[in-house]
């Protein structure tokens, strides 16, 4: 790749996941030129991506080589990682090795998606370790950067953890039936990010904390009951429950319970002039009943 800067060339890591692929529809929208990473270029969210004018890199996280080569001339870079195969260590050391690949090779404008509460002290693996990569952003003196901390994925609705038990008409969550959790779409992370590159120097060193609703799991149930079109009944899932099946989501589960994510929605909306979805908004949006990969 030309090691030269083209100010209109965006990497966006993970572009077949979630956020990624968030991102990436958001930048072509803008008329980026999006180069998106991705360990396996012919899956098929890959080829659809590519059919909207994607550039694909095959590109392993954990291979040096690999990041250097797919960031070469890019102006701005996006990086989202997550601890789901290999665990919280690894997802830092994949951030962290990107970030300072980004960096060396002259990318001027740097988006790295972490997670609300990263700075509370939270207990929780893989919030403490986007916080250590945090500070890492802050002191690698990139032209700009920008930061955002979503909150709970409006997706994980329709996640393989959650999805079967809705198909059931229940919702079992490891919460108190009063805790009201605060939530994100991830089509408005891509809406952040991309603003955050369209407005990179308004935007420099900012941490955007991001949710676009703020319910209960019962007031969940009701609105998922309107989208599927059946009645869903919300029932808590002791926490025991969820600790023997992974501990590290049980921690998640009781700082929710106890703290929250403090996000302020009203000043996120006053602040950036973008309306992100509720949840209603957001079911009534997606296509069901589809389990996301």
């Amino acid at each position: 790749m030309d090691s030269r800067i083209d100010q209109n060339v965006v990497v966006v890591c993970g572009v077949t996941g979630q956020q990624g692929g968030a991102v990436a529809r958001e930048l072509l929208l803008e008329g980026y030129s999006v180069r998106g990473l991705t360990r396996d270029p012919e899956q098929e969210k890959a080829a659809e991506l590519k059919r909207m004018g994607v550039q694909l890199v095959k590109c392993d996280l954990n291979n040096t080589a690999e990041v250097i080569h797919a960031m070469k001339g890019a102006w701005g870079a996006f990086g989202v990682f997550t601890g789901l195969e290999g665990g919280a260590i690894r997802e830092e050391q994949q951030a962290l090795r990107f970030a300072v690949i980004a960096k060396n090779t002259g990318v001027k404008h740097y988006v790295y998606s972490s997670v609300a509460s990263a700075d509370r002290n939270t207990g929780i693996p893989f919030f403490e370790n986007k916080a250590r990569v945090e500070k890492t952003v802050k002191t690698l003196n990139f032209g700009s950067y920008t930061i955002l901390r979503p909150a709970f994925f409006m997706e994980n609705f329709r996640s393989p953890l959650m999805w079967p038990e809705l198909e059931r008409g229940r919702l079992s969550v490891a919460l108190r039936p009063e805790t009201k959790l605060q939530m994100v779409a991830v089509e408005d992370i891509g809406r952040y990010a991309c603003l955050a590159f369209t407005k990179c120097d308004e935007l420099n060193r900012e941490v955007i904390n991001l949710a676009g609703d703020e319910i209960t799991m019962p007031q969940a149930a009701a609105i998922l009951s309107d989208a599927l079109n059946k009645h869903v009944e919300y029932s808590r899932l002791p926490i025991e429950t969820l600790r023997a099946f992974n501990f590290e989501l049980s921690v998640m589960y009781e700082w929710f319970d106890r703290a929250g994510l403090g996000v302020d929605i009203p000043k996120l909306r006053r602040a950036y002039g973008l309306e992100p979805l509720t949840l209603r908004q957001w079911a009534a949006k997606v296509k069901w009943p589809v389990a996301a990969r």
